[in-house]
């Protein structure tokens, strides 16, 4: 069915499916028959010299040439009950092998010459201004220009945006379900949303391939629920059910009923809000479903976004976090300075120099035993290779020696079995994810959240990283450049990865929640964690970047391997993609290296995503899915962002009406797109 209808990606999807199942290679062959005897079309595309998956098929799925592929089908398509061939003999055969008729009484006269002499990928040059709209839009139909204008012109409109919620729940209301449906597909949700399902999807994927650019996949359901039931369920899922109360005296963790609901102030991220465990389940298995998606679409090239708090409950996070930032106050003592303690190169030897009343300790020296450490000195001062382990206890973990008195005391409460449990089980949904991820060879993007989050989001990050980015970089982790700490985290996870021997990976973002930290921290007496204005997050996002090129860098001098660091910029800002490809040249690193890629949201900055993926630079689309009524949040949330930034979106309506003009003008209204690029 899935060949019938043309879609050639799905059917590598299959494919890779039915190996992973029963990996014989005559089992991939008789897939391949069907095929063959179904898909006139993959046969009469590849036989006329255009290149499709079935290049895909015959390297990664049969370990053979193009030719091969090609020989395969023409020789099953001319028998009903074809023999069991060898892949050997398959890319052995001659150049003059005659084929069958095709669909449409196509012939084709040469295998080699067909599959040697492919069209080459389009590469355009590329105007760093991004102020040319037939590069910006060559991708996109005459009526998508027009709809996205529109779309532009309603977020241009401060009512329409604020209330805009209401509106679309008042539209539904008057309209019907199906005329409703019918009407946000043609604006709104045809603009940012790329489907109703993975399957829906494939064409969106198929175009954004052939104009260079990959996909990150976003299953973007959301649950609409009031703000009471939202500050309900956080409240309830981070406080321990033991004590039915916070024990921290630390501030910032705090939970505090004012700023519960997580989606205060906050609109470009998705928020998860913790009801059971089996939420969390059915959350890794979209996951997951996220993963296969990528991996039959987009040939080992695609990626997926995940957030740790659909995982898993936030008491957890919290209660980790603040063990984290104790860890490091216990060792600053200790160390003097700033920083975390690899950065001060510590040795135990000057541990026991300060535990030297106490060192006779029995878990004194346990203590300084289990701490994990390398030539250079101490990195860290828990075991923290342990946390992804689905054993881990927390409660036991983390207890350090009062240098005085050598007693070991707690850095966190003790938490009940049940409790445990649920950490476990949060650490196996993480791991059951990043192995299928690696098994498909998709990567995956941990986003950022809240401040009170993100040590514990960091450390397992940062540990799933060291487990599974062995070889590449699988795991990514995400860095806020609006918090003060930005450029010292990136710094210190670099040191960690030269030191631990592992690929680093990291999306570099603004950030989403700016508004909300610095309205919780003045609300609870903490540090603003955030920098004072826009101007000195732009320099922290700059230098951040250029410290991650300049280890970059020193790599490719050192003939290392310079993927052993790989940066996503992550950025709508036009300035800062500047940046990034101006730094890129001055420093010598090349769109070849595959080191440095750049991402913007579907229907947003097309202008500056297109144009770098046609001119090699490695460029990716966050791409949103899920039926119609269920990404209302998301739409929303999308309106609300664009309103928040009027002078990029007068340039994108700007150019969205130059080559509107120029289309209707010069007899293009009908334009139909078709590309020639490949992602690199």
């Amino acid at each position: 069915e899935l060949l019938v209808q043309k879609k050639e990606y799905l059917v590598v999807y299959c494919v890779n499916r039915a190996r992973k199942l029963h990996p014989s290679v005559h089992c991939v062959m008789a897939f391949l028959r069907s095929a063959a005897r179904y898909n006139h079309l993959l046969f009469t595309r590849k036989a006329t010299g255009k290149a499709s998956s079935l290049d895909f098929l015959s390297g990664q799925c049969l370990n053979a040439t193009p030719v091969a592929a090609l020989n395969l089908l023409s020789i099953f398509d001319q028998r009903n009950n074809p023999r069991k061939i060898s892949v050997r003999y398959l890319s052995q055969r001659g150049h003059n092998d005659t084929k069958p008729d095709v669909q449409g009484g196509t012939r084709a006269n040469s295998t080699v010459a067909a599959a040697g002499h492919l069209e080459q990928p389009q590469r355009d040059p590329l105007d760093v201004k991004f102020s040319d709209p037939n590069a910006a839009f060559k991708s996109k139909t005459t009526f998508e220009l027009i709809r996205a204008y529109l779309v532009y012109l309603v977020c241009s409109s401060s009512y329409l945006v604020e209330h805009n919620m209401k509106l679309m729940k008042l539209a539904q209301a008057l309209l019907g379900d199906k005329l409703f449906i019918m009407l946000m597909q043609s604006t709104f949700y045809g603009h940012f949303v790329a489907g109703e399902d993975r399957f829906k999807i494939v064409p969106t994927l198929e175009r954004l391939r052939s104009f260079g650019v990959k996909p990150i996949l976003d299953y973007s359901v959301e649950e609409d629920i009031s703000q009471e039931e939202a500050e309900k369920r956080e409240v309830e899922s981070s406080v321990s059910e033991s004590t039915q109360e916070t024990t921290t005296t630390m501030p910032q963790y705090k939970v505090d009923k004012t700023f519960a609901d997580r989606r205060y102030k906050v609109q470009s991220a998705r928020t998860y809000f913790y009801l059971n465990e089996a939420t969390c389940e059915r959350n890794m298995e979209t996951f997951i479903e996220c993963l296969e998606a990528v991996s039959g679409a987009t040939f080992g090239t695609g990626i997926t976004a995940i957030k740790l708090t659909a995982l898993g409950r936030p008491q957890l996070l919290l209660q980790l976090s603040e063990v984290i930032m104790r860890a490091r106050q216990y060792m600053l003592e200790f160390c003097g300075g700033d920083g975390n303690v690899l950065t001060h190169h510590k040795t135990i030897k000057d541990l026991e120099h300060y535990y030297s009343g106490v060192s006779d300790n029995k878990e004194v020296k346990n203590f300084l035993k289990n701490m994990t450490t390398d030539k250079e000195g101490i990195l860290h001062l828990f075991p923290w290779s342990g946390i992804i382990n689905e054993k881990f206890e927390l409660s036991d973990s983390f207890r350090v020696p009062d240098p005085k008195t050598g007693q070991m005391r707690r850095l966190i409460s003790q938490i009940p079995p049940k409790e445990e449990e649920m950490f476990r089980n949060m650490i196996r949904r993480i791991n059951t994810i990043v192995k299928t991820a690696e098994e498909l060879d998709v990567r995956i993007m941990i986003d950022a959240e809240q401040t009170y989050f993100q040590p514990a989001i960091s450390r397992i990050t940062l540990e799933m990283m060291r487990q599974y980015n062995t070889k590449k970089a699988i795991v990514f982790n995400t860095y806020q450049c609006y918090l003060k700490d930005a450029f010292q985290e990136v710094t210190t996870d670099l040191e960690q990865a030269k030191r631990q021997n592992f690929y680093f990976g990291a999306k570099l973002v603004r950030g989403a929640y700016i508004e909300q930290e610095r309205a919780r921290a003045a609300a609870l007496g903490y540090p603003d964690p955030t920098n004072p204005n826009f101007e000195a997050t732009t320099e922290m996002y700059h230098k951040t970047l250029t410290e991650c090129l300049r280890r970059i860098r020193k790599l490719k001098e050192t003939g290392d391997d310079a993927k052993k660091i790989g940066i996503m910029v992550a950025s709508h800002n036009e300035d800062t993609v500047r940046f990034a490809i101006e730094k890129m040249g001055e420093i010598g690193i090349l769109p070849e290296d595959k080191v440095i890629c750049f991402g913007q949201l579907l229907g947003m900055c097309d202008y500056i995503t297109f144009p770098l993926g046609q001119a090699g630079y490695s460029a990716y689309k966050y791409i949103p899915y899920g039926p119609v009524k269920e990404v209302l949040p998301y739409l929303s949330r999308r309106a609300q962002e664009n309103k928040g930034v009027l002078k990029k979106i007068q340039k994108e309506k700007k150019l969205l009406r130059s080559e509107i003009i120029r289309r209707l003008f010069g007899g293009k209204l009908f334009y139909t797109p078709k590309g020639n690029y490949v992602p690199i």
